[in-house]
């Protein structure tokens, strides 16, 4: 059995994927098992994957980007969730994003993630960062979650089911971020291209099992497993937990084969560079971190099975 390292800021509800795998031994079945970290924050997730501390991680992709612009060996290798089933919450005596003037916002880092989506959501109400706000990098969304409820920060965007539960718990619903950025790269599969080449046919193995996971998920006869599984991976409640499937179905925020389309890649560039987190040269370069190569693969595999 080969061990894969897989790292995560939380390993949250989008590794939904990952967890059926395991349960119903696709990983297995390739000789595969997993040893997932938890991190606490995107940017550590990458720099675990950039170091070699993990072998694979499941996070946004930007700092990928800015390390293949850079020079760097990190590569995408495939999408985990290509839109955002995050919603801004917000303490009760906040009533519109206008209010949030002079706020103080959760986020898990302030180069990755949920801090380029905050920025883009407040900036069609005319807050702009720095300046109308501030953040306070407080973790991701178990995290935020606290942060909110200890009233150290004012408002945060929180992903499903976390937001019903804050919604159920009297705080206010500001909007629905997808709204404003309907198609993104919000999770992906990231690696270094030397261990990637050096371990092909384990990495192509890890996504032939995620595809076939992936497909599990957008089926309902797989409902009593999934939903157990979200139970524990949104440490909430059954009816939060069917719910919470049944919206990403809707929004189809899983890739359904670990894909990025062209537009959800676009539009997470437009964000960084919005953020002056990317100059045109890291623009110009990004493409390059891009390598669907195994991906290809995995799907060549999955079929020919099928």
């Amino acid at each position: 059995m080969t061990e894969i390292s897989i790292g995560a800021g939380a390993a949250g509800f989008n590794w939904l994927p990952v967890y059926a795998a395991e349960h119903v031994g696709l990983l297995k079945r390739r000789g595969l098992s997993l040893s997932i970290k938890r991190l606490g924050a995107v940017d550590k997730v990458t720099a675990a994957v950039k170091s070699g501390d993990v072998q694979v991680a499941i996070t946004p992709p930007e700092g990928a980007i800015r390390d293949r612009a850079a020079g760097g060996d990190l590569r995408i290798v495939g999408g985990n969730m290509n839109r955002l089933p995050l919603t801004l919450v917000a303490h009760p005596r906040f009533k519109r994003v206008e209010d949030l003037k002079g706020a103080k916002l959760g986020t898990s880092s302030l180069t990755e993630g949920t801090a380029l989506y905050t920025m883009e959501m407040l900036g069609k109400h005319g807050l702009t960062f720095p300046g109308d706000y501030e953040f306070a990098v407080v973790g991701v969304h178990p995290a935020r979650w606290k942060a909110l409820q200890d009233g150290t920060i004012d408002a945060a965007l929180q992903p499903i089911p976390f937001d019903f539960m804050a919604l159920d718990a009297g705080y206010s619903n500001l909007g629905d971020v997808g709204e404003y950025i309907p198609e993104i790269v919000f999770t992906s599969l990231i690696v270094n291209r030397t261990w990637a080449a050096r371990n092909r046919a384990t990495l192509v193995g890890l996504l032939s099992a995620l595809i076939e996971a992936t497909r599990m998920v957008y089926d309902t006869a797989n409902d009593a497993l999934l939903i157990e599984i979200m139970m524990e991976l949104g440490q909430t409640h059954r009816e939060h937990a069917t719910r919470a499937i049944a919206e990403m179905r809707g929004r189809e925020a899983f890739a359904r084969e670990l894909e990025i389309p062209r537009a959800a890649f676009a539009k997470s560039l437009e964000l960084m560079r919005k953020a002056k987190l990317a100059d045109d040269a890291t623009v110009a370069a990004a493409p390059g971190v891009l390598d669907d190569s195994y991906r290809a693969e995995a799907l060549k595999s999955v079929e020919t099975v099928s």
